[in-house]
């Protein structure tokens, strides 16, 4: 169509794309002398509907992160069908799939884009404009000049007006879709924040889990529950990450608003990484270890948990080798996949051989204490636990003051007063049982037989320990330094254009986005 007028008013030039709902080329626009965007689309018979409804949809909205419409035209052939003519705004630039494809984007750059399309999407929303086809091909980022936006307004639904298409009719990219409109149920702006939840998903790391080679192969990846990106990615923002995985809630209910979703990319930005990946290469940690999805963070946690299991098993003098190696292995595997529930499986796995083989309730409660309210409390995959753990041995060296130092690398600011004061916790008890000075030195040792009943453990250990003056002044020291800290780690990390990471939380050897890479 290169030099065809249309509309008496626009010069087609370069084909700049096409899609399942047109071919859009650049062309000139004589009347106003600028360059738009012309989508032509070819219609079936009696499709003018649905192509006007693009054109409906579009026109109600008017915000700089959509791309703005300028014109429509429809024009019927009869039976044959006819075409469509969509003017719009010209936005030179790159889409997020060419963006995401060569690694060209920071963990900063994709939440700022994420930001600018949630902010997109809040305007549509609020006019009743549900967009339906979000996917990193639809957002486009500008040369040198503001922020994402939205386009392709192809399969939008209007929500105060007739829709167009009937339930179990599937409009819009399967590998994106949420799993209430791949099953042709009607779909509400929840829709949408699923399909951007898994754009960032994509972005942050190199891969979309649906994305399969046909489409049969799609449906069934819809089917499947997706990993947590809290889990494969555990250097970012356990605040930012929860949110984005609690945005691919399978049910449309459970999903936060859209502005639940921009307020949480927002609050991590500080804490995200402006360097760029600068290659192609992917998440490993979405297919297996044995591709070498290798994360030192979990690593170091199994490794911590496995010393929790084996040396209270050990140090209650009634285990074989047979059943340390057992548990460990379990506590091992399970805290490689999942670090929180590892270190949760950890407590309750000893716990349980405690009562029931070593006949020790009273030293079960006491690991009960130290393990499961960490693993609920903490917020992020689990691996800064491993600090926690070893408060005692740090107390051997004499060195326990420096935990809370460590706790401070963890990412989210409650996880470094949960690690802080769980490792205090271990050293603390650590002391009264040993009788050693590990960092109060003013803890009386534990009675004998404290660990043969519940009521022996509360009144001989538990109620001495946290009781103890020294012991409660530490607990606010503690945590305070590891909050106080970490807050001095974020603001260096923000002042040096986020370059500082945390060791203990990064992402698997051989990924485009460990930090630094």
């Amino acid at each position: 169509m290169n030099g065809t007028i249309v509309l008496n008013r626009f010069e087609m030039g370069d084909r700049l794309g096409a899609g399942g709902f047109g071919t859009v080329y650049r062309a000139w626009d004589r009347r106003l002398e600028r360059e738009v965007a012309v989508k032509v689309i070819e219609t079936a018979a009696e499709s003018g509907p649905r192509i006007q409804r693009e054109a409906k949809a579009a026109a109600r909205l008017n915000h700089t992160g959509i791309v703005t419409l300028y014109e429509f035209a429809h024009h019927e052939y009869g039976r044959e069908g006819g075409r469509a003519y969509l003017v719009s705004e010209l936005v030179d630039g790159e889409t997020v799939r060419e963006l995401i494809d060569r690694d060209l984007m920071s963990d900063h750059e994709i939440a700022e884009i994420g930001i600018d399309i949630c902010e997109a999407l809040d305007h549509a929303h609020s006019r009743e404009v549900i967009h339906r086809d979000i996917k990193p091909a639809n957002l486009i980022v500008p040369n040198g000049r503001g922020g994402a936006k939205l386009m392709d307004f192809g399969v939008a639904r209007l929500t105060d007006g007739d829709d167009l298409t009937n339930t179990g009719d599937v409009l819009g990219t399967l590998a994106y879709m949420s799993p209430e409109a791949a099953e042709g149920n009607p779909v509400t702006p929840a829709g949408d924040v699923y399909s951007l939840a898994l754009t960032l998903f994509e972005a942050w790391t190199g891969e979309n889990p649906r994305r399969k080679p046909t489409p049969s192969l799609t449906l069934r990846a819809i089917e499947r529950d997706l990993p947590l990106l809290a889990d494969l990615r555990p250097d970012l923002p356990p605040g930012m990450t929860e949110v984005v995985d609690a945005c691919l809630d399978r049910e449309p209910g459970f999903r936060p608003v859209i502005e639940d979703l921009g307020l949480a990319l927002e609050e991590a930005l500080p804490e995200l990484d402006r360097t760029v990946p600068g290659d192609d290469r992917k998440i490993s940690g979405l297919t297996s270890f044995a591709d070498g999805g290798l994360d030192l963070g979990r690593i170091a946690c199994a490794a911590a948990v496995c010393g929790m299991v084996a040396t209270g098993m050990i140090v209650s003098g009634q285990a074989d080798a047979a059943s340390v190696g057992v548990l460990t292995i379990v506590s091992a595997l399970l805290t490689l996949l999942r670090p929180k529930a590892g270190f949760l499986a950890g407590g309750l796995l000893l716990a349980v051989w405690l009562v029931v083989i070593a006949s020790m309730p009273g030293a079960a409660l006491v690991v009960l204490l130290v393990s499961v309210p960490p693993a609920l409390l903490i917020r992020g995959s689990g691996s800064p636990l491993a600090l926690a753990v070893l408060g005692p041995l740090l107390g051997t060296l004499g060195m326990a003051p420096f935990l809370p130092l460590l706790a401070a690398l963890a990412t989210d600011w409650r996880d470094r007063a949960v690690v802080a004061v769980t490792g205090l916790f271990f050293t603390a008890f650590a002391e009264s049982v040993t009788g050693r000075t590990l960092l109060f030195g003013k803890i009386e040792k534990a009675p004998t037989g404290w660990e043969d009943s519940v009521s022996g453990a509360v009144t001989g250990l538990i109620v001495p320990v946290v009781s103890s003056p020294s012991f409660l002044l530490s607990v606010a020291v503690w945590a305070g330094v590891a909050l106080l800290v970490g807050a001095i780690v974020g603001w260096t990390r923000q002042r040096s254009g986020g370059q500082v990471r945390e060791p203990l939380t990064v992402a698997p050897v051989g990924s485009s986005r460990v930090p630094n890479a």
